[in-house]
Order: structure tokens, then sequence, then C-alpha cells
């Protein structure tokens, strides 16, 4: 285990390799057979370098988790409506299944939400007050789905990105705070994969059962192609729902 400082000696990384429990992998993985159906939709031909299919490792379907990526929330705006618009529930949660994939995703939600709470408290219960008024506007504007998706949402962060057999190359996260922390986590069946920070000149091995937490939106990060499945689950708070 380690933590990563900056100059002016503030955590900027955690990295805790086999932190996750053998059971808590299992639940990561059938939770992410769960979404099969969605997982398999997100790909294309011609999508931006998160649903590129050059990007993911073809031909292992059937020796484990489809190789796609999808993100979950409870509460979104639609693409381009950020202002004076109501928020949404992600696609992947709208139908029947959303009550059974929330509370397969629900042990290893609260796991991350407590290494938050050790991590950085204030931006823990900041995400805790920022679900709570979601769930007060679902209810007073009659949202559809989002108070039932919000019920069960077992974690302080409000996105959760799902990503199954993925090269991920050199990037920033816009989309996140800066000052906030994302928890990333990784399980499967797989060797050679490394977690990769150019910009900190650092590389840390990314077995499974890692967790890694930083600033996805400073840290310039990238994750080379693995050999065998290997499944990630990145935990993020969006700007535009804080």
């Amino acid at each position: 285990p380690a933590t990563i400082l900056d100059a002016s000696g503030a955590i900027i990384a955690w990295y805790l390799p086999d932190a996750l429990t053998d059971t808590t992998q299992k639940e990561i993985r059938e939770a992410t057979d769960l979404l099969a159906p969605s997982l398999e939709k997100s790909v294309r031909a011609d999508g931006n370098w998160q649903t590129n299919q050059k990007l993911f490792n073809r031909g292992l379907e059937d020796v484990g988790a489809t190789p796609r990526c999808i993100n979950l929330f409870p509460a979104w705006f639609q693409q381009g409506h950020e202002v004076g618009s109501d928020e949404m529930v992600s696609a992947s949660l709208k139908g029947p299944s959303c009550e059974n994939i929330l509370k397969a995703i629900a042990r290893p939600a609260a796991i991350a939400s407590a290494a938050l709470r050790v991590m950085h408290p204030e931006q823990y219960w900041g995400g805790l007050r920022t679900l709570s008024n979601l769930g007060n506007i679902a209810v007073s504007k009659d949202l559809p789905q989002m108070p039932e998706a919000l019920q069960y949402w077992a974690s302080v962060f409000n996105t959760l990105s799902i990503i199954s057999n993925w090269e991920t190359p050199h990037h920033r996260d816009h989309m996140s705070i800066a000052e906030c922390f994302d928890i990333l986590t990784t399980v499967g069946n797989y060797s050679n994969a490394w977690m990769t920070m150019p910009s900190l000149q650092l590389e840390f091995k990314y077995n499974s059962g890692c967790m890694i937490a930083f600033s996805r939106r400073i840290v310039r990060h990238g994750v080379y192609d693995v050999e065998g499945v290997q499944i990630a689950w990145a935990w993020c708070m969006r700007d535009a729902v804080h």
C-alpha cells in the first residue's frame, strides 16, 4: 500500500493492492454479468475513445465478461441540457431489472464509500448531502424512476463506470471534480496489468482486487491492454450533479 503526496504534503493518490476480498471480487463479477445486455449495446465502430471497439479485447466472451463500457447513475442531466433541465436516471437503470442491479452492486458500493470516508471525509459528507438533495428534488418534482433508483443506490458517489476487457489510453476525465477522489477497483482472471500515470512518472501493478484513488480530472492515466478477462469499476462524482 502507498500514498502519493504533492509538494505541499497533501495526499493526491492512494494505492491499495489486495483491497478487495475474494468474496467482494465475486460480487463485482456477478453484478457485471447482470449488466451484460447493456454492455453489449455500448460499443460502436465509430465511437469515441470510451466506446470505440478497437480498444476492447475481442474474442473473450466465451471465457468471461462481455467486452464493453457503460455508466450507471441514479441522477444525471441529458447531454447538452445541464442548465435548467431535470435530472434523469441512466438507461441501464431503467426497466424491471433496476432494483436487482442496484442490490447487486450495493456491497461493493458501500466498500468504496467507506474507503472514501477515510481518504477524503469532506468529499464523503458532500456526496451524502448531494444524494439527499437529489432525493428531495426527485420526490417534489415527481421525476420518473429516480426516487426508486436513489432508494437502492448505496454509494456516496453519483456515477459508476463499468469497463470490461478494456485498454484505456492515457487521458483525463473532464467530467470529474478536480478536488475530489475517484476510486477505481479491478477484478478478473488476467495478468500483466499496469495503471500508468505519466504526469507523475508512476506505474502501479493493477492486479485483481486492487483499489486506486486519485482525481481523474487532474492526473493523466491509462491502462494497457491486459492478458485475460478484466473488469474495472470506477466510482466518481460528476461535476454537473454537484
